[in-house]
C-alpha cells in the first residue's frame, strides 16, 4: 500500500486529506447500530480540487458526528488500470488493489467522490472499477447466462460535480455516468445507490458557491449516524418491503378464480358478500405468504437460485423486515381474516360455506406453519393447487348461495388445478438445492427434478385435453375457440418444458415460470369471460 494513501479516521477529529478509517452501524430503518462502516472514494486524479475538497468536507462532516469512517483516495494507489486478462478476475491484484476490495468488503455505505468529463467518470475511476469489481468478488456467473451479486446489502452514495447545466446533464444526455455506475457496476453487483448529488456549473461558479457546495457535502456526512437514506427514503422503502413481502404478483389469478366461481352461479352478484368474500381471501393468502416467508427462512436463505416466483419474498434474509415485523404481520392479517369471515356470518352464509372456509384457512396456513407443514411433507404443491383452484372457484360459488353439489364449479376447478399444480411443481426447480439442505421434503426433494418436468408436462396437455373434450362433448361452453389457443400455448410449454428436461441440471427456469404461470390464466379468465357476457 502506497504510504500515505490509507489512515484511521474516527470520531471528532480531522481527518487529514488522504485518510482511511471504519464506521457505526446504520440499520434499514435508519436506527444506529454497532460495526457499519462507511467508505469515501476519491476518483479524481488531483486531490488538490474541488473534488478533493468536497471528499475531505465529507470526510470532516462524518468525522465530526462521531461516525467512523475509511477513506479511499485511488490517485494515491499504485496499480495498472488496464485488464490484460480474459476476465480481470485472472489478473493477479496489486496489494493496493487487494486492500481496496478488503476495505470494500468491510463496508456498508460507499461514497464516490468524482467530476463528471465527458457524461461520465474519470479514466482512473473506471480502472478501478474494472479491475476491484471482479467475477467472485462483486458478483459470480452461473449457468445459462445469469449472475448473481455477491454485494448486496450495501448502499451508496455519488457526489460529482461537472461543467454542464444540470438541466443538460439529466434531460438532454440522460446522466450517462451516474447510470451507468448506479446501475451498471452498483446495482450489477447488489449495491443500491440511495443519493446523487451534482454540483455545477463549476466553470461558473464563484467562491460564495463553492463554499455553499461544501458546507451541504459536510451536512451530508454528518447525517450519517441517522443513517444513508433520508427519512423519505426510509419510509419509502419500508413500504417498498412490505408490498414485496406481500408478493402481488401472484393475487389476480385468485381473483379470477374466484370471481369465476361466484358467476358460474348468477349473473347477477350480491356485491357486497362478493367483495367480503374476496377481502377474506386476500388476507388469508397474505397471511399464508407472510407465514410462509417466516417459517422457511431455513431454506429462503439458502437459496441461490431465487426469482420473482420462487424463493420467497427475500425481505427476512435481505433484512429488509425483521422476524418480529413479520410475526405481528402475519398475526394481524389472521386476525383481520377472522374478522371478515365473522362479518359474513352475520350476513347469514351456509353450513357448506362455513366448512369450506374453515378447510382453505387450515390448508392455506398449513402450507408451512407447524404442525402440519405439508410442505416440508411432499404435500405442499397439492396444497397449493387445490387452495387456488378448487378452493376459491368453490367458495365463490357457495358464498353466492351455490350449492357444493353443482358440478359446474367442481369441472372448472380440475384444469385449473392441473395447471396450477405443474406451475408449482416447477417453482420447486430452482429452489431444489436449498429445499434439500433445509431437509424441506418436497415432491421434486423426493422424487428429483425430472420427476417434477416430466409430471408437469403430463399436467399441461391433460388440462388443454380436458377443456378440449368439454368444448367438443358440450359439457359447458364457457372455453369456445379459445381451446384452440389454449392448446397451442399447452404445445408451447410442453415443448420448452422438454428442453429444460433435457439440460443435465436445470437452475434458474424464469422465462419457464413465467410461461407456465401465464398457461394458468386461460382456465380462469376465459370461462370467467364467458359467464360475465353471457
Amino acid at each position: 500500500m502506497s504510504g500515505d494513501s490509507v489512515r484511521r479516521l474516527h470520531g471528532p477529529q480531522i481527518a487529514p486529506p488522504t485518510a482511511i478509517g471504519s464506521s457505526a452501524s446504520i440499520s434499514d430503518d435508519g436506527t444506529r447500530e454497532a460495526t457499519v462502516k462507511v467508505l469515501v472514494i476519491l476518483g479524481h486524479p488531483r486531490r488538490d480540487s474541488l473534488g478533493g475538497s468536497l471528499f475531505g468536507a465529507f470526510a470532516e462532516g462524518s468525522a465530526a458526528s462521531g461516525v467512523d469512517t475509511q477513506l479511499l483516495v485511488l490517485s494515491e494507489l499504485k496499480f495498472d488500470p488496464n485488464v490484460h486478462y480474459p476476465s480481470p478476475r485472472d489478473q493477479p491484484l496489486e496489494d493496493d488493489l487487494q486492500w481496496a476490495q478488503d476495505l470494500i468488503s468491510a463496508a456498508d455505505h460507499l461514497v464516490f467522490v468524482f467530476p463528471t468529463w465527458w457524461g461520465t467518470m474519470p479514466a482512473l475511476l473506471k480502472g478501478f472499477l474494472d479491475r476491484v469489481f471482479t467475477p467472485g468478488f462483486a458478483f459470480k456467473y452461473q449457468p445459462h447466462g445469469h449472475h448473481r451479486p455477491l454485494l448486496t446489502g450495501k448502499t451508496a452514495e455519488i457526489i460529482t460535480t461537472m461543467d454542464t447545466p444540470y438541466w443538460v446533464f439529466y434531460w438532454i444526455y440522460g446522466r450517462p455516468g451516474v447510470k451507468s455506475l448506479t446501475r451498471c457496476t452498483l446495482g450489477f453487483c447488489g449495491v443500491e445507490t440511495v443519493r446523487t448529488q451534482v454540483y455545477g456549473p463549476v466553470i461558473t461558479s464563484d467562491l460564495a458557491q463553492r463554499a455553499e457546495w461544501l458546507r451541504e457535502v459536510r451536512e451530508a456526512g454528518r447525517r450519517l449516524p441517522d443513517g444513508p437514506r433520508s427519512q423519505w427514503q426510509r419510509r419509502r422503502r419500508h413500504a417498498a418491503s412490505w408490498l414485496l413481502a406481500i408478493r402481488p404478483q401472484f393475487y389476480p389469478m385468485t381473483l379470477i378464480a374466484y370471481a369465476l366461481g361466484a358467476l358460474s352461479v348468477r349473473a347477477t352478484l350480491d356485491v357486497t358478500t362478493f367483495w367480503l368474500g374476496y377481502l377474506m381471501l386476500l388476507l388469508i393468502e397474505v397471511a399464508t405468504v407472510f407465514t410462509n416467508d417466516y417459517f422457511d427462512f431455513g431454506s429462503d436463505r439458502r437459496n441461490r437460485n431465487a426469482g420473482p416466483f420462487t424463493g420467497g419474498s427475500r425481505m427476512l434474509v435481505e433484512r429488509r423486515l425483521a422476524f418480529g415485523q413479520l410475526r405481528w404481520g402475519s398475526l394481524f392479517t389472521i386476525a383481520a381474516a377472522v374478522t371478515v369471515f365473522a362479518v359474513l356470518l352475520s350476513r347469514g352464509l351456509s353450513g357448506a360455506s362455513c366448512v369450506a372456509v374453515g378447510l382453505l384457512f387450515i390448508l392455506a396456513l398449513g402450507y408451512t406453519v407447524p404442525p402440519l407443514k405439508l410442505s416440508h411433507r411432499g404435500l405442499g404443491e397439492l396444497d397449493v393447487a387445490l387452495t387456488h383452484s378448487v378452493g376459491v372457484i368453490v367458495i365463490g360459488h357457495l358464498l353466492q348461495g351455490g350449492d357444493w353439489t353443482d358440478g359446474l364449479p367442481w369441472m372448472l376447478s380440475l384444469p385449473l388445478f392441473l395447471a396450477v399444480f405443474a406451475a408449482i411443481l416447477l417453482s420447486g426447480v430452482p429452489d431444489y438445492e436449498a429445499d434439500r439442505a433445509a431437509r424441506k421434503r418436497t415432491l421434486v426433494v423426493k422424487f428429483g427434478k425430472a420427476f417434477a418436468l416430466k409430471t408437469a408436462i403430463v399436467c399441461v396437455v391433460a388440462a388443454a385435453t380436458i377443456v378440449t373434450l368439454f368444448s367438443v362433448t358440450g359439457m359447458t361452453g364457457a372455453y369456445g375457440w379459445s381451446v384452440l389457443a389454449i392448446d397451442f400455448h399447452a404445445i408451447l410449454l410442453g415443448r420448452k418444458l422438454r428442453h429444460c428436461l433435457s439440460r443435465r441440471d436445470p437452475q434458474r427456469i424464469d422465462g419457464l415460470m413465467a410461461l407456465a404461470l401465464a398457461y394458468i390464466i386461460w382456465f380462469g379468465a376465459v370461462p370467467l369471460w364467458h359467464f360475465a357476457t353471457a
